[in-house]
């Protein structure tokens, strides 16, 4: 009896003290837990920026295709499902991981100048402007169709009839328009000036809403009559039937409808352009950063930025400056701008300028560079350095600058990416893009898609790195990234972004590497960015001191930027970063993906 008395009045003499708090102590599950699980496997895994992508590659695996097949069904219903980011018109970077030959492959499937598009032609006809986001004039040559191709014929299984099923499937009979999608349309005013793309995009003159059916048989046409041209050759063996495929595209009707197309509203597109068009393979570059080899492609792009950063933060004990501390940006930015400037000044075509890699990539040269980054105050110059210091032989390169600090123009952009990784090792990081939104806005006339827009990254000054040539490829905000330890596969990762794209990767690594987060930990961490730099975009406006962060980083540490003379915007708790990756833990081999809570991204893995 007694014993039941003192039971009872123990929560009578509690209520007598008044209320109390009750403290819920995070388990380690609960401490560590992400919007997001990771996704783990052991046979294959993808993560791409929309799910019915995913599910797409999914199916090839399952069917028993590999990596490569898997990844260009995938992303043809990226293409589809996201129109506006990328596309069969668009151009694209790959890294791709061959498990048979062990070594890391670079593909470059950017577009190209038409070959009327010269300096000259721009001065005279438009003022010595660039058409910017817009028309045909901002165009350059569809690269993914290549993609494609060098993918199946050099390392799938399937043929082009096989990968592109679920994406012509899905083009005939529909799919549900997400939220994302139909704002984009809405937001996206100059498709209304385009009667082609009003068919395509606002049928009966409104914005398809969330949750209708949207169609596009046009493009389902249109690789239907590269399946057709593949099974008209297969006679002659599967080689010879996927070139066929790839040449309806570049060389057959496909291209002369397109040719006429842009003939007839005013673009400078020919049939030649389409017809000696090739995506290439290039020898990717890299540095060891803290153990980890990390892989870019070399050419026509900004990927290499990502490289130049690690060297420089390498002297830098970031673990101790704490994760996101106001010491650790500020370093991370002020070495952003400083390996910007060197983008800007070095990077382009390899096929039409020099790099001087040597000396990019030396750890005598990011010492040299890391002696500018002042600890307790922010820059707002624009540096560039001289890396033919550190390559012998190589005579000093001058090239003159082409930014402003004035008016506006866009670091953002509008880019897709999807990673696959197979059961035999193979893994692919395939960054596929538009540019900006729905690329030039011009539906090419039944075809059922838009070209990039990419164009209006090229400089007009004569001499600069990135100045406009017939046939060049523009340097591309575009990058992936394939990390190596000891040999092997460890990590896949891309973002979209713009401008900001090695900033997201480059966070989404150091979390990995410096401070021991899971995958899907280290993608949903509170980010920075900076548009402290030259934008890619003409006309090419820098925003000296800009740093942003999202509103989750310590109000103690926004408070600590500003005094060291960042200009600080605060942005939205999840509004910095798109990110997919795959991670293959060293020890066990288990597939780890992850995807952005931020966007629409989609992980999956067996």
């Amino acid at each position: 009896m007694v014993r039941s008395f003192a039971f009872w009045m123990i929560p009578l003499l509690v209520l007598a003290q008044g209320p109390r708090e009750t403290v819920m102590l995070d388990t380690p599950y609960t401490a560590s837990k992400t919007m997001r699980p990771v996704i783990r496997g052991t046979q294959y895994a993808v993560s791409s920026m929309e799910p019915q992508s995913s599910q797409a590659a999914e199916r090839i695996l399952r069917a028993g295709g590999n990596a490569f097949d898997a990844i260009v069904a995938g992303q043809a219903v990226l293409g589809l499902v996201q129109p506006s980011m990328n596309g069969i018109g668009g151009d694209a970077v790959l890294l791709v991981w061959d498990a048979k030959a062990r070594k890391v492959v670079s593909i470059d499937a950017e577009g190209t100048a038409p070959k009327l598009a010269t300096i000259e032609w721009f001065k005279k006809n438009r003022g010595g402007k660039l058409a910017v986001d817009e028309t045909l004039l901002a165009g350059t040559v569809p690269g993914v169709p290549d993609a494609w191709y060098l993918l199946l014929s050099r390392w799938g299984t399937m043929t082009f009839e096989q990968v592109l099923t679920p994406a012509i499937e899905l083009a005939e009979k529909g799919f549900p328009v997400s939220e994302a999608f139909s704002y984009v349309i809405s937001t996206t005013k100059a498709l209304q000036k385009y009667s082609t793309s009003k068919k395509l995009y606002l049928p009966n003159g409104a914005t398809p809403k969330a949750g209708e059916i949207f169609r596009n048989p046009d493009l389902a046409r249109t690789l239907r009559r590269m399946v057709e041209a593949e099974r008209a050759a297969k006679s002659q063996g599967r080689q010879a039937a996927l070139r066929a495929a790839r040449d309806r595209f570049y060389k057959g009707d496909i291209a002369r409808e397109m040719a006429a197309f842009s003939e007839a509203n005013g673009g400078l597109f020919r049939y030649e352009d389409f017809a000696s068009y090739t995506a290439k393979f290039d020898e990717p570059v890299s540095v060891n950063y803290r153990g980890y080899e990390v892989y870019k492609n070399p050419s026509a792009n900004q990927g290499p930025t990502e490289l130049f950063l690690l060297n420089i933060l390498e002297g830098f004990d970031l673990k101790s400056m704490g994760h996101n501390s106001a010491e650790y940006i500020h370093v991370s930015a002020e070495a952003a701008k400083l390996a910007f400037a060197d983008r800007d000044k070095y990077l382009g075509d390899m096929s039409f300028i020099q790099i001087p890699y040597k000396g990019l990539l030396s750890k005598e040269y990011a010492a040299e560079r890391r002696k500018l980054i002042d600890p307790k105050r922010a820059s707002l110059e624009f540096r560039p350095g001289v890396a033919e210091k550190f390559q012998p032989g190589m005579p000093i390169l001058k090239r003159p600058n082409d930014f402003q600090i004035r008016g506006t123009a866009d670091h953002e952009g509008d880019t897709s990416y999807i990673a696959v990784v197979d059961s035999q090792g193979n893994g692919i990081s395939f960054t596929p893009s538009l540019h900006t939104a729905f690329g030039t806005k011009v539906v090419m006339g039944d075809l059922g898609f838009s070209f990039n827009c990419r164009g209006d990254y090229f400089s007009l000054t004569p001499g600069h790195a990135n100045a406009l040539e017939p046939g060049k490829r523009p340097r591309s905000t575009l990058q992936g990234t394939l990390v190596l330890k000891d040999g092997k596969p460890f990590l896949y990762t891309g973002s979209p972004g713009g401008d900001d794209q090695c900033l997201r990767t480059l966070q989404t690594l150091l979390n990995i590497v410096d401070f021991g987060m899971n995958v899907q930990q280290a993608i949903e961490a509170p980010r920075w960015s900076s548009r402290g730099f030259p934008s890619s975009v003409f006309p090419f406006v820098m925003y000296p001191g800009d740093l942003s962060v999202e509103s989750r980083v310590d109000p103690s540490v926004r408070a600590k930027l500003v005094e060291k003379g960042h200009r600080l915007t605060v942005a939205r708790p999840w509004s910095i970063g798109s990110n997919g990756a795959i991670l293959i833990d060293p020890a066990t081999g288990v597939l780890n993906a992850g995807a952005d809570p931020r966007v629409n991204a989609y992980a999956l893995a067996w």
